[in-house]
């Protein structure tokens, strides 16, 4: 089974990059390798981790296109020349359109900072959502890795884990715990998973083969 070629998608500061270089350099991405950094905004902090972890870094930035869907197709083909093999949304800020879940069909994974299908969608994103969270009051969140397909957070779900919501809670002190408890852990694995073929999608269902 040859490696495959992770590229990874980011917008901002790029901590859950940092958790999948983290996961990399300690031998958990079995079968897989991260090629490449591809960023929506020059001077992206998520650019500086990869260069310090010696992996090339590229910008798409989204103000040199006249939208989505012009970005969107310039990304495809950066992934193609690359012949990249999996993509991972990690804070990559803008809706991809459907060109990109036609180049990569069930090979592009998004971590999500809830259990879905709670508090996700349109607007679900960064903040807001441990926003959500925490007015409806659950007593429990977490995180979703799943693939992505033309539904916003609609993709089927690989990963999830949950996180408790506790007394006195903020939105920054939630989004710290679920990152830390949740989204850095179950991010790595479900693209170990995905590496290794052990990952398999019917209909809703993402299956996981035992080794």
């Amino acid at each position: 089974m040859s490696t495959k070629r992770i590229a990874v998608l980011v917008s901002g500061g790029g901590t859950n990059l940092q958790a999948l270089i983290d996961a990399q350099q300690a031998g958990k991405l079995q079968g897989g390798e991260i090629v490449a950094v591809l960023s929506s905004k020059a001077g992206a902090y998520a650019l500086e981790r990869a260069a310090k972890a010696g992996i090339p870094g590229y910008v798409v930035a989204r103000k040199d296109f006249d939208s989505n869907q012009a970005m969107t197709v310039a990304l495809v083909e950066k992934l193609k020349a690359l012949s990249i093999d999996l993509v991972v949304l990690a804070g990559f800020m803008h809706i991809l359109t459907s060109e990109m879940v036609a180049a990569y069909p069930n090979a592009i994974l998004n971590v999500h900072p809830a259990l879905i299908p709670s508090f996700c969608g349109k607007g679900a994103y960064g903040l807001h959502v441990h926003e959500q969270a925490l007015a409806y009051g659950v007593k429990v969140t977490g995180a979703t890795v799943h693939f992505v397909n033309e539904e916003p957070d609609g993709g089927p779900i690989v990963l999830q884990k949950a996180v408790a919501v506790q007394e006195g809670d903020t939105p920054e002190i939630l989004q710290r715990r679920v990152m830390e408890e949740a989204e850095w852990l179950i991010l790595p694995q479900a693209v170990s998973l995905f590496c290794q073929d052990r990952l398999s999608v019917e209909g809703r269902i993402v299956h996981i083969k035992e080794v």
